[in-house]
């Protein structure tokens, strides 16, 4: 098994390589022979500063590739996996652009790097068709056995289902029936992975041992507890090792750097949205004659309100009845132009005044409403913790889940990332938005079963 990893990992580094490789050189055609005539005309290259510009391309289209997923070939849906190259090749695209022209002391013609991005486009196209079909003959579908506890797994086995090219669940057995045939199960010969679904922390961490020890793959779904203990810092003051979880989230230094990136971004966004949010305003004032802003109390840091600032996206009377519901699939409630703005996230836009008054940040868990906090909070105490930070206009549940992602996963996707934080991971969430600003499923309303249940069995779990 680990040579059979082994090759799949280096068949994989093979192949991203042919893809940055076969890209990189539309890029070079063009630089030479459409661009470098223009440049040096200011600076005259030599071989080695050819190779430079060639190889700052390389590394960037590898950065954003590697940034929004294009190299994750069998681990993403080819689909995802070539929107991924889209983006990339845009970004990289659009930076070298500027590079030249700033080469050449003016804006340079922009035929040129559109007709090699839509080459790319078409390799890129094309290299992701062929990389699916060779991975899927080469890795056929992981056999796995899912044990679970008392939760329904339906949802689960809907999800492995969507990735069938990949994971195939070919058995599930309740926890119930005892360690012991679970393991023999297991290896029985024909797994190659187990999933541990929602079951007690006794069984799981037995079965983990004993799986680990034989070299079986293990997919297991965390607790609350095992997410707070990903950031923990490891420390020696003994003979022994101590794991650390710190009582605060963000030091000093990390929150004046984070509030200096969300003033500048919030300004340089401000000006260059303004005529989309005129053009919004002007739409659906002019649509029903209601008010194109929306502004409703949400919870920031330390359950602190604040009032929130949206266009409007659905009905003047959309919650005339004063209770507060999340919007669901097929809402009637959301006018047409709401759907369009909610679709591409115009919708959220004038957040970046929040964001300039100090109200959320740019990266953070999303702000909920007080009645809905309070409904959360009977169900899971844990959702306290989410308000260790400053909420924020997009986040980490938002970038890895969906709208209608349960309350519980989200959470637990909220406190991987004030666990985690970094720097580098907000640049890293900003650049993945981008990309979900264009998945309508990322937008997706919530299912009926989803607003009541919103506790998942943590309790009866541990």
């Amino acid at each position: 098994m680990k040579k059979l990893d082994s090759i799949k990992r280096m068949l994989i580094l093979q192949m991203t390589f042919v893809g940055l490789l076969l890209e990189t050189a539309v890029y070079s055609y063009f630089w030479f022979f459409s661009y470098y005539a223009r440049v040096r005309l200011r600076l005259k290259f030599y071989m080695k500063g050819h190779l430079l510009v060639i190889g700052i391309y390389f590394v960037l289209l590898f950065f954003f590739s590697t940034t929004y997923g294009g190299l994750k070939i069998g681990y993403l849906k080819p689909g995802d996996v070539f929107f991924s190259k889209v983006f990339s090749l845009l970004a990289v695209n659009v930076i070298s652009y500027f590079q030249i022209s700033l080469m050449s002391n003016w804006l340079v013609k922009v035929a040129p790097i559109l007709k090699a991005t839509l080459i790319q486009l078409v390799i890129a196209g094309i290299w992701t068709y062929f990389c699916n079909i060779l991975y899927r003959k080469v890795f056929p579908p992981r056999k796995m056995l899912l044990v679970h506890g008392d939760r329904p797994i339906d949802d689960i086995l809907y999800k492995f289902g969507t990735r069938k090219d990949k994971y195939d669940i070919q058995k599930t057995m309740h926890i119930g029936v005892g360690r012991e045939e679970v393991v023999a199960e297991a290896f029985s010969g024909s797994y190659g992975a187990v999933v541990l679904w929602d079951i007690p922390i006794e069984d799981r961490n037995k079965l983990l041992k004993i799986l680990y020890s034989r070299n079986m793959r293990v997919y297991m779904m965390p607790k609350i507890t095992d997410v707070l203990v990903q950031g923990s810092d490891q420390i020696h003051l003994f003979d022994t090792p101590i794991l650390l979880t710190r009582e605060y989230a963000l030091t000093i230094g990390q929150r004046v750097s984070k509030r200096l990136i969300d003033i500048i971004c919030a300004l340089i966004l401000l000006v260059i949205a303004s005529p989309i949010m005129l053009i919004t305003a002007i739409l659906i004032r002019a649509y029903d004659g209601g008010p194109a802003f929306y502004k409703q109390v949400r919870c920031t840091r330390d359950q602190k309100e604040f009032y929130i600032l949206k266009f409007r996206s659905m009905r003047v009377d959309a919650e005339k009845d004063g209770v507060a519901r999340l919007a669901a699939k097929k809402d009637d409630r959301i006018t047409p132009i709401g759907k369009f703005i909610r679709a591409v996230r115009i919708d959220e836009l004038p957040q970046l005044i929040n964001i300039l008054r100090g109200d959320m940040s740019f990266i953070g868990p999303r702000p909920e409403r007080p009645e809905i906090i309070k409904q959360y909070m009977e169900e899971m105490p844990e959702f306290a913790f989410r308000m260790r930070v400053k909420a924020g206009l997009a986040g980490y549940a938002q970038v890895y889940g969906k709208y209608n992602t349960t309350p519980y996963d989200k959470l637990k996707l909220d406190l991987t990332y004030i666990e985690n934080y970094s720097l580098w991971l907000d640049i890293k969430l900003m650049l993945l938005t981008l990309k979900i600003l264009f998945q309508p499923e990322s937008t997706e309303g919530i299912d009926s079963t989803q607003t009541t249940a919103l506790k998942t069995d943590e309790n009866r779990s541990e």
